[in-house]
């Protein structure tokens, strides 16, 4: 007998007493033929500017879905460029306080892409590009060979240049030289006299391996051997190539690493500007080993990008090249004809920048992202989300409205593989610097000067807001401070598994996935006011401690 408060009662309330209640088993039918409104909005009816503005990442939320498998099985593969795919769709900007080489490495590392800043001279940047190529290979084409005059103390100040011990020997010093021998760090670590000749101290108890070994088997020899690195010879013993048990151990620890196909190398991006002589600052680059180039400028549409897009493709045509930044439809039409791979978009959205509030010029983030990269994947061209993302739910909302991948600038600007040192602040907490690109502060920095004959002492900052001829400096930045937010080696992976069940939440099994479900009307949103957004964070609570990984 049905109850009403606990007591025994003559009748029962019903939610309709006008209606008699349906069979819930004829629930879905019911959905499917007879529900006439679907809840929330389609992705076009949302950033539907006419009606609702333009609106940022808080503006709005996506709509659960239909949960049938873990996160753990979410595929977050996604493009970056028209021909290079990364296992994790999450890329670092390339600012001076962001991104140099040991963000570049971890980021690659972690399955995304870190994008070297170029606020210094193009030697310092090319030295950057080459510590990310050679921190990880297969093979070694082109290994640092010694000879049998090279000293101790030259072998050791090899090993502080390249940040590793093992070099081969060969009889002239060279490639495909006889070898005789190979160096360690515990050979020369503790060697009493720095005169005198590697010959002297190297091993020459060699594991070798013939030439035409495959990767897969030369990996197996390396594993049961006690080497560190494994010589690949011909039949006359020349050295071919060689093998590092450390990238073996990189390979077990990095399965999700960004790394090209033939060479096993991590893949490295890095910015330049779009002035003349940035030319010669790329071929510096390109000879370093660079594999993508992001053009860096905070207004992308300009002839001078447009040129030096065509420069790139018809001199270098193995290499990609990412333009931009665009907010707008036109903007990156003009950016697709002159042949990117690649485009960033946001103008003044990122944390640091105040160009929207300086200038009166710009988008919100999540209409830029929206109409643009719709528009750019008519053409195959994958967009990058940069700037505003401030959390999880700030990535999976750019990943959601059509980006592939999204760029972040502050968020990991407090990391220890960023530039620059720890202090504490007023407050006592353990903070480091931050500043945007078009701040006083950068665009005054000195750093970009070059030795290289030919290339013009500039700097980044003025370069990216066509500041250069300026007498009186106008910021489109600010300079600050971020708390500390440990190694992007445990902050990366927070933010992927934070990815992969938001989209189990939406329903949906990869990236690619997402973005068909809201091409085609299956993913919703919502749009949220602002007593919306305040209920959907922390309130009520006298304290709280927002921890937000383990």
């Amino acid at each position: 007998m049905p109850l009403t408060n606990g007591d025994v009662g003559s009748s029962v309330l019903q939610i309709a007493p006008h209606d008699k209640a349906l069979d819930h088993k004829s629930a879905l039918d019911f959905l499917q033929n007879e529900y006439k409104h679907q809840d929330g909005l389609d992705v076009e009816t949302l950033l539907d500017s006419k009606t609702n503005g333009g609106l940022t990442y808080n503006d709005f939320l996506v709509l659960p879905g239909y949960i049938v498998f873990p996160a753990s099985e979410v595929a977050l593969e996604t493009p970056v460029t028209k021909r290079i795919t990364l296992k994790t769709p999450l890329l670092s900007s390339p600012m001076d306080t962001v991104t140099e080489h040991s963000m570049a490495i971890h980021m690659a590392l972690l399955g995304g892409l870190g994008v070297i800043h170029h606020n210094c001279s193009a030697e310092d940047q090319a030295e950057m590009v080459r510590k990310v190529k050679r921190f990880e290979n297969g093979f070694i084409l082109d290994p640092v060979v010694l000879s049998p005059n090279t000293t101790v103390s030259e072998a050791k100040q090899l090993k502080e240049k390249w940040g590793f011990g093992g070099f081969p020997v060969t009889e002239n010093g060279t490639l495909r030289s006889k070898l005789i021998g190979m160096i360690t760090t515990r050979d020369i670590q503790f060697h009493p006299t720095p005169a005198d000749p590697v010959t002297s101290v190297m091993s020459t108890d060699l594991v070798t391996a013939p030439s035409g070994t495959t990767l897969v088997e030369a990996n197996a020899v390396l594993s049961k051997s006690k080497k560190g690195k494994l010589p690949i010879v011909d039949a006359s013993h020349n050295l071919i190539s060689l093998l590092s048990r450390s990238d073996l151990m990189k390979n077990l620890h990095y399965p999700l690493a960004s790394k090209l196909p033939h060479s096993k190398q991590l893949i490295c991006a890095a910015a330049i500007g779009t002035r003349p002589e940035d030319k010669d600052r790329l071929q510096i680059l390109a000879d370093a080993g660079l594999d993508i180039v992001v053009l860096d400028s905070s207004q992308g549409n300009s002839i001078f990008q447009i040129e030096m897009i065509k420069y790139i493709k018809e001199k270098y045509p193995g290499l990609d090249v990412i333009g931009g930044n665009v907010v707008t439809v036109a903007q990156a039409a003009n950016l697709i004809a002159a042949g990117v791979d690649g485009l960033r978009i946001g103008m003044g959205s990122g944390s640091a920048c105040i160009t929207q509030e300086v200038m009166a010029v710009g988008r919100p983030q999540a209409a830029s992202v929206f109409h643009v990269s719709s528009f750019a994947a008519r053409f195959g061209v994958p967009c990058i989300a940069d700037g505003g993302i401030q959390n999880v739910g700030h990535i999976v909302k750019g990943l959601s409205l059509g980006a592939s991948t999204v760029m972040m600038g502050g968020l990991l600007a407090g990391t220890t593989e960023s530039p620059g040192n720890y202090f504490v602040s007023r407050e006592g907490q353990l903070v480091k610097s931050y500043r945007g690109m078009g701040s006083i502060d950068a665009m005054e920095d000195k750093k970009a000067g070059s030795s290289v004959k030919g290339v013009v002492k500039s700097d980044a900052g003025k370069a990216r807001y066509f500041s250069e001829g300026d007498r009186l400096l106008v910021a489109q930045g600010v300079s600050g401070s971020v708390l500390d937010r440990g190694s992007v080696t445990k902050f990366v992976p927070y933010l992927l598994a934070g990815l992969q069940h938001s989209l189990q939440d939406i329903g949906m099994k990869s990236l690619s996935a997402l973005r068909e479900g809201v091409r085609n009307g299956d993913v919703r949103f919502e749009l949220r006011t602002v007593s919306a957004q305040a209920e959907g964070n922390v309130h009520g609570l006298h304290s709280f401690d927002k921890k937000l990984y383990s």
